[in-house]
Formats: structure tokens, sequence, C-alpha cells
């Protein structure tokens, strides 16, 4: 068994795979971490590797508490990675863009893919099915682009996120609605399209947190998968580990 670490700003996904399955999955507060994993610990008592994401938001204290009761890998630019990485800057790729090409490699060889990543940011990462990592983009996420609008004007409310009722605001709260989800709905719908320009039979996956917001009101044909993102990092802890 392996323990998935999955750090972010406030909260930790942990995440329990057995033979590449995900049997449970759970996520916690960032200064209950320790906590969490102990109980996962006395659960599970097959774990016997962790791989750790985002490593530089918890503390060395932590770090070696956690390594004291496994095999802990860290994942940084030195792992090797099951593709080939021809982004010009490969130190500068974020761990969590890393994870999310190893599920798609493990998941659909041979095939072009684009991974979207729809968080805190919109990723997008695309490898071919020669097995070629290009790059991609980053654009701002959905909360971000509503809190944008709060922040940046004297007047703009902050809202929550909303599925428009049409693409006519007639409010300032619906205008801001319209605007911020038809305008994350038009650039992914874009994004796709061109690609799929370029690249045949491409294959286009949607993660993150506002995955299943999106994926109802999304015109592309794409595939779902929240838990992308543990997978990958699962995957790159196996592919390691039987170096």
């Amino acid at each position: 068994m392996n323990l998935v670490i999955d750090v972010g700003n406030s909260l930790v996904k942990l995440a329990v795979f057995e033979e590449g399955i995900l049997i449970h999955k759970e996520v916690v507060e960032l200064r209950l971490v320790l906590e969490g994993i102990n109980t996962l610990k006395e659960a599970y008592s097959g774990i016997k590797k962790a791989i750790i994401s985002s490593v530089g938001r918890l503390n060395k204290e932590t770090i070696k508490e956690i390594s004291s009761y496994f095999d802990v890998m860290i994942l940084d630019s030195n792992l090797k990675l099951p593709f080939k990485n021809l982004y010009k800057t490969p130190r500068t790729l974020g761990v969590d863009r890393m994870a999310l090409v190893c599920a798609s490699v493990e998941q659909f060889s041979n095939n072009n893919v684009l991974i979207i990543d729809a968080g805190t940011c919109v990723t997008y990462d695309f490898i071919t099915a020669n097995n070629e990592y290009l790059g991609g983009a980053i654009s701002p996420g959905l909360r971000m682009r509503y809190k944008s609008l709060n922040n940046l004007t004297a007047n703009l409310p902050l809202l929550e996120s909303e599925t428009p009722k049409s693409i006519i605001g007639d409010s300032t709260n619906s205008s801001i609605h319209s605007g911020v989800v038809y305008g994350i709905l038009k650039e992914i719908d874009g994004n796709i399209e061109e690609y799929n320009r370029k690249y045949s039979d491409l294959t286009v996956i949607l993660t993150g947190g506002d995955a299943n917001f999106l994926s109802k009101q999304l015109k592309s044909s794409i595939f779902a998968n929240s838990n992308f993102l543990l997978e990958g990092l699962n995957y790159i802890l196996q592919f390691n580990s039987n170096e």
C-alpha cells in the first residue's frame, strides 16, 4: 500500500492506494496532517511507502516524523519521470503539473493528451503520443477571477460561483457571473479546439476543484476525473520504486 500526501495552502489531501487502486481519500487541515496520517497508519497497516507533494509547506519536524513511519519520497524535479520533458525551464515546472502528466502517461499512453486542471489557476499541460511533454498554459482560475473583480475595483461585490441563467446579465451580480463563468468556459473550449486543430485523436482530461462545476457546461468532449492528480502522484511513487 502507498500513501499519497498532497499539500495545499491550508488543506492536505491524503490518499491510500493498493495495487494502483485508490481505496481511501480524505482532506485534513494542514495543522492536523500528522493526526490524519496517524489515523490512516492504524487503519491501513499495509502502508509501506509514501510520497509528499508541495513539501515546502511542511516543516522539517513533520517530514521527519512521517519518514519514521514510511519510506518517504519527496516529489521534486530531480525524480525520474516516465516522459521526455521538453519544457525549457524544467526545474520551474510545478510538481502538480508533473503529477498530472504522469497520470496521463499511465492511463492514456500513446495518445495526444491535454490535461486541464481547474483549481486556483487553470493549467493546461500537453503530452504527445510520442511521450513528449511540450508544456501548456497557466491562467486565472474561477475563484481568482471573482476575487480580482472585487479586489481591483471599488464597487463590485465578491460572489460565490454560480451558473449564469443567461449570457446577458441583467444586474451587476448576474453580469459578473456571466463574465466570469462564460469567460472561463469559452477559454477552455477555445483551447481544446485549438489543440484539436493541431493534433489528431486528442484526449482531454479535466480535473481540479472546479472540474465538476465546469464539466457539465463545456461543449467539448472531455474525461472528468477529480482524482487525476492523486493517481499521478501514486504512479510517480511506483515508477521510481521500480527503478
